[in-house]
């Protein structure tokens, strides 16, 4: 099973962002690829207070295909608490990250509260990991160390520029793992399977905004091990969502 483990789906006019299901589910089909972990452009709480009812509805259409993640902002009293008691009321399978947009640090106080919980919970926590500001790898290792108990995702395997930080964080740390959704160094995916193995590194797309096909092409054309390749492709994903 192939599971694409970054894609978004929102409707968001105020900011040009009109992602209904049906587009990831589209590009899904034209890829070949079986499911797909989605989350909104926008946090919770945010512009759109039902962010997290319109996410799981919107897996609800296709639930053999999607797998919703809440994201949170960690800076809100609730985010530990009540938000994220309701979002696994409502089935979803992990939260999702975005320091930027919500400058809460990685390693705060309110960002590791919350990713004690989910480490309790057993939910996955992608981050988005680059080269803005709170993102880099160096603060994830932080949060990594902070909450060990947590699988933390760094998103993009740390961008344009942190690459290379973020191989050396995960060999560092255990629960850190590497996506590789719009990573521009295809090459460095085979490293990273040498250097910490393909149990700790997951197939993501980012999409719709990068096309999932082009994302999965580029790690086809690794010509990895088939036991390594399958282990990306979805193996890590369904073992940490504990799918069958």
């Amino acid at each position: 099973m192939i599971v694409d483990f970054h894609t978004h789906v929102d409707e968001a006019p105020a900011f040009g962002w009109i992602d209904p299901p049906e587009k990831i589910v589209a590009l899904l089909d034209d890829a070949g690829i079986d499911r797909a972990v989605i989350m909104t452009y926008t946090d919770l709480p945010g512009i759109n207070p039902d962010a997290l009812e319109y996410i799981v509805e919107a897996a609800g259409r296709f639930p053999d295909r999607l797998i919703p993640f809440v994201r949170l902002n960690p800076n809100f009293p609730d985010a530990a608490g009540a938000l994220l008691d309701r979002a696994v009321e409502l089935g979803v399978g992990g939260v999702k990250l975005h320091p930027t947009t919500t400058l809460a640090h990685p390693a705060g106080e309110a960002t590791v509260t919350l990713l004690r919980r989910c480490g309790e919970l057993g939910l996955p926590v992608l981050f988005h990991c680059g080269d803005d500001p709170y993102t880099t790898p160096q603060v994830m290792g932080l949060a990594a160390e902070a909450a060990p108990d947590c699988a933390i995702v760094m998103g993009h395997m740390g961008g344009y520029l942190h690459v290379d930080d973020a191989l050396e964080e995960a060999q560092r740390h255990a629960n850190l793992y590497l996506e590789t959704s719009a990573m521009p160094y295809p090459t460095r995916i085979a490293e990273a399977v040498d250097r910490v193995g393909p149990g700790r590194i997951l197939f993501g797309s980012d999409g719709p905004g990068c096309n999932p096909a082009l994302e999965l092409d580029k790690i086809r054309r690794l010509a990895l091990p088939p036991e390594a390749e399958e282990q990306i492709l979805g193996g890590t994903a369904m073992t940490l969502m504990r799918m069958a």
